[in-house]
């Protein structure tokens, strides 16, 4: 299943963790020789290390040896691993061919179709939603992806799944020049990820390479109240279909009738959609117009979103204690996601913002802020910047730890009030992930 050319030298995996980890085993299965290797060295990736190590696989931890590199057949680069990094530089300088496990997945499974969905914000969400509408309906198609699971775990099933839902970053995206979907998915488009990028267009040109294999039988999901969606994706060949919360479109919000609508047939009442805010109705609309490509009827789609149960750190109800609800959307990790988190909050609250700052503003936030939120919680590393950049607005109170913040907000809050953890920020200054941090969120309140 891999080229003789890879026979002849190593393939190399830059970056460990889940997904390097089943790259490695993927391509073992396959008789390759392979050299991993990760920056970070962790009692964690030792761990992972040692349960590949077998013959013909080498894992280092702690360096890249950038000679193995330079000499690989291929080099096959984990999510999040910058381009810039002096391993990818030095093997782009000796022609090596950098790709994705998302790229080498899709070269995989060439008889499956794969929904692929991408955006600023809501990609998880509405990737989960896709799959859970076609399964619901007695579909294979399982989620793979940047929402979990590596899409090369998929690649040994037989038979191969019909359909997968995709979820795809920008950093993915970069490296997949092979990666072609029966479908796309464009959620919308906000700044994000400035740390990385050197601009906004930078970061929206690596979102445009969902295109960059379109085909005349391509189908596109687009927000059409979304003008830079519509923009990336203008001229691009295949056949488009839009979702709108703003008036009519294939699928849309009629908001007088709180009604989901497919076309001119109402779907479903708002009510009976399992989740909070508008942008996740926006999620359902564009997860509806997905599963009305991949055959299904509106009356299976509408059944499927009723019994969806949505996913863990996206405005997710914790529980109460004395009377406040405190929710946890720990996945919130740029300003325009707490901006939808905020506008979903139907009652006062005490918001907790912070971790580790992304380049962006949190100025766009304060007026969001004004009517109903009691204060701002700001710890770590972007406490000081939160606290310039919006203090003259709203009440900020500073704190180091998130345990303290917790602690601090349950204080300011009163009965009937909420605690949103929606940081607006990167994890990495107190946790691993995003997950940690929702769970170490989870554990406190449930303590409390």
């Amino acid at each position: 299943m891999i080229p003789e050319s890879w026979r002849k030298s190593e393939v190399a995996v830059v970056g460990m963790g889940r997904t390097g980890a089943a790259v490695v085993r993927w391509l073992k299965e396959q008789g390759a020789r392979v050299y991993c290797s990760d920056i970070s060295d962790t009692a964690e990736l030792r761990s992972l290390a040692s349960s590949l190590s077998g013959s013909g696989i080498t894992v280092e931890l702690g360096r890249h040896d950038l000679r193995r590199i330079c000499e690989a057949a291929l080099v096959i680069v984990s999510p999040g691993i910058p381009p810039s990094i002096p391993a990818l530089q030095a093997a782009r300088a000796a022609g090596v061919e950098i790709i994705s496990e998302l790229d080498l997945a899709a070269r995989v499974l060439r008889s499956t179709k794969l929904i692929v969905v991408t955006g600023t914000n809501g990609k998880s969400t509405t990737t989960a939603l896709i799959g859970h509408l076609l399964q619901a309906a007695g579909l294979s198609a399982p989620v793979a992806g940047n929402i979990g699971r590596p899409l090369i775990e998929l690649a040994s099933c037989s038979p191969p799944p019909e359909w997968v839902a995709v979820e795809a970053s920008s950093f993915q995206l970069h490296d997949s020049p092979n990666l072609a979907p029966a479908m796309g998915v464009l959620t919308n488009l906000a700044p994000d990820h400035l740390d990385r990028y050197g601009s906004v267009e930078e970061y929206y040109a690596d979102k445009k390479l969902l295109f960059r294999n379109a085909r005349e039988d391509s189908i596109w999901v687009l927000n059409r109240d979304n003008e830079d969606v519509l923009s990336l994706a203008r001229g691009v060949p295949g056949s488009p279909v839009y979702f709108s919360l703003e008036g009519r479109a294939d699928a849309w919000y009629d908001r007088a009738a709180r009604t989901l609508v497919l076309g001119s047939e109402p779907l479903m009442p708002r009510a009976e959609l399992p989740l909070m805010g508008d942008h996740n109705v926006a999620n359902a609309l564009a997860a509806a117009l997905a599963a009305q490509a991949a055959g299904l009827k509106g009356e299976e789609i509408a059944a499927g979103l009723v019994s969806f149960k949505g996913l863990p750190h996206r405005l997710e109800k914790v529980g109460e204690v004395d009377g406040v609800l405190f929710i946890n959307d720990s996945k919130a990790t740029n300003v325009g996601s707490t901006v939808v988190a905020v506008r979903a909050i139907d009652r006062p609250f005490v918001l907790i913002l912070g971790g580790r700052p992304k380049g962006e503003s949190f100025a766009p936030l304060a007026k969001e802020l004004d009517e109903r939120c009691r204060a701002v919680v700001a710890y770590g590393e972007a406490a000081p910047r939160i606290a310039a950049e919006i203090g003259e607005r709203v009440r900020v109170e500073i704190t180091h730890l998130l345990s303290d913040a917790v602690e601090l907000a349950r204080n300011l809050a009163l009965p009937g009030d909420a605690v949103l953890l929606s940081p607006a920020c990167a994890s990495y200054d107190q946790f691993a992930n995003y997950e940690e941090r929702g769970t170490a969120f989870r554990r406190q309140v449930e303590e409390m």
